[in-house]
């Protein structure tokens, strides 16, 4: 795993775009790119490559990407750097083609021969599949099948965005379908949430500091929370989230990929296959969800930061009897020497109050004879919490006396804020996640392994919820926390949810 500052560039290569007029490519790939580019961690040598079905000259479809990243950068305050946006746009070509088609990619293979010839990009090409899922298999076969993703002069890799299946067996099929074309280590399963930087330094933090190291365990931990709240709604894609909900696009891979940050045990090394075989490890170690584990919901009217939104099932292209959950919340279990008696609650959901995601350790508490006189209510227990966004932080929460001549306790917390401390380039979140491609480093990337034991895990509750309609539908309001179930979830336990609304804050 990389960190962009000390880095150096990457050798030259390609990066060839499917779906490059798609939403993915104008606000989160070239704008990672010039960001790249702006800290000096671009290829110096480096062709963009877009391929969509549009009717664009190469022209138009650079414009269209440089108005859209002027929009971006207006928003704080600043103008595109001219010399940056000629060196990224220099070599950008726009193919149309047909990505089922043979012909597109017969086009492709001499297109990127001649770039090759007159660039000097010794042979290495990223393929970046930026299009709907159903895409992933097609794209690639016609790929392998093209003598695209030959490795023998240069490096040749291929980028698949989420969702990666929709159910273990569509994923254990696309596996399969890659690897029939592509070795393991060319292709890299991106999860944006790993190029966090608060995801990334929970490994620094675990396993750098003697201070956290030795009760980063079940003897001084009580349970963990975790925590991705959206104050948005589907944005329009009610076609999508018909057919996904809550649980298949945010949990086998965002969520479990911090579980598996949080409680994988110590690599031997920073080297990206140790890491993912520890990743490995933690998923076989994990209990398959039961229905009594998991809370479903969906969002009704209600008011989110003081304007009021409409239900789910008035949402643009969603069915007004619709049963998809836009929230889900479980209780996942650890089954090994570090996490035995561990629970670890996971929560996400659209439409609640604030958008704020969080890790929240909460420590067992000390015994409370010797302060007998302080009111129970305010005897908190520790909490250590990683705040991933908006503001990337952490926070170390524990009592201390309060000023006075009585010995009584209150809460207090230090607080750490990345841009407090460290002078940040402006980033999208993709940054990290590409230049690791670009050199390739697959530690934040995942295996197939991984992606297979994450759908199992989910797989028994997807079953039961297709055979079973929930009974009150909608049943949570927006701009809420969510369902009352879901706080019955860790009531059973003698526990609670940290309050969304104060996430990261205390």
């Amino acid at each position: 795993m990389s960190t962009l500052s000390h880095k150096n560039p990457p050798p030259p290569c390609a990066i060839v775009i499917f779906g490059a007029n798609g939403d993915l490519t104008k606000r989160l790939i070239v704008p990672a790119l010039y960001n790249l580019a702006r800290t000096g961690l671009l290829p110096s040598r480096l062709a963009l490559v877009g391929v969509g079905h549009n009717d664009k000259t190469s022209e138009q479809w650079r414009d269209g990407l440089r108005e859209f990243l002027e929009q971006m950068l207006s928003k704080t305050e600043q103008a595109i750097d001219e010399s940056l946006w000629k060196a990224l746009s220099q070599n950008m070509i726009f193919l149309k083609g047909d990505f089922e088609k043979p012909e597109t990619y017969k086009t492709l293979d001499g297109l990127l021969g001649k770039i090759d010839k007159d660039v000097g990009l010794g042979g290495n090409v990223l393929f970046y599949l930026a299009t709907a899922d159903r895409f992933f298999a097609p794209i690639a076969g016609k790929l392998g099948e093209a003598g695209l993703v030959k490795d023998d002069k240069g490096f040749r890799r291929v980028i698949v965005e989420k969702p990666f299946g929709h159910d273990l067996q569509s994923a254990r099929d696309l596996n399969a379908y890659l690897l029939n074309y592509l070795k393991e280590d060319q292709i890299y399963r991106i999860d944006h949430f790993l190029g966090k930087e608060t995801v990334q330094n929970i490994m620094a933090l675990r396993f750098a500091n003697g201070l956290f190291e030795p009760i980063w365990n079940r003897d001084r931990i009580d349970h963990v929370q975790i925590t991705v709240a959206e104050s948005i709604g589907i944005e329009g894609r009610g076609n999508f989230y018909e057919k996904t909900g809550a649980l298949r696009d945010m949990v086998p891979n965002h969520l479990f990929q911090l579980v598996a940050m949080t409680a994988m045990e110590p690599p031997v090394s920073f080297d990206a296959e140790d890491i993912r075989a520890k990743k490995a490890e933690l998923f076989k170690a994990m209990h398959t969800l039961a229905m009594t584990d998991v809370v479903r919901g969906q969002y009704d009217t209600g008011t989110v930061q003081g304007e009021p939104v409409a239900a789910y099932r008035r949402e643009p292209n969603v069915s007004p009897d619709s049963n998809i959950e836009t929230y889900v919340a479980m209780r996942l279990k650890i089954d090994n020497w570090r996490w035995a008696g561990v629970p670890f609650y996971l929560r996400t959901g659209k439409r609640l109050n604030i958008r704020s995601s969080e890790i929240a350790i909460r420590f067992k508490q000390a015994p409370h004879a010797l302060f007998r006189d302080t009111p129970v209510e305010e005897l908190d227990a520790d909490w250590l919490i990683l705040r991933i966004q908006p503001d990337e932080g952490i926070r170390l929460r524990f009592n201390a006396k309060r000023p006075g001549p009585a010995m009584t306790l209150e809460s207090v917390s230090m607080r750490f804020n990345y841009k407090d401390y460290f002078h940040q380039a402006p980033a999208v979140g993709y940054e990290t996640l590409i230049y690791d491609c670009l050199i390739g480093d697959a530690t934040l990337f995942q295996r197939a392994d991984q992606v297979e034991a994450a759908w199992a895990l989910v797989e028994p509750v997807l079953k039961g919820w297709h055979d079973t309609h929930p009974r009150h539908f909608p049943n949570y309001a927006a701009g809420s926390e969510g369902p009352s179930a879901a706080n019955d979830l860790l009531a059973k336990d003698g526990r609670s949810w940290r309050d969304i609304r104060i996430l990261g804050g205390k």
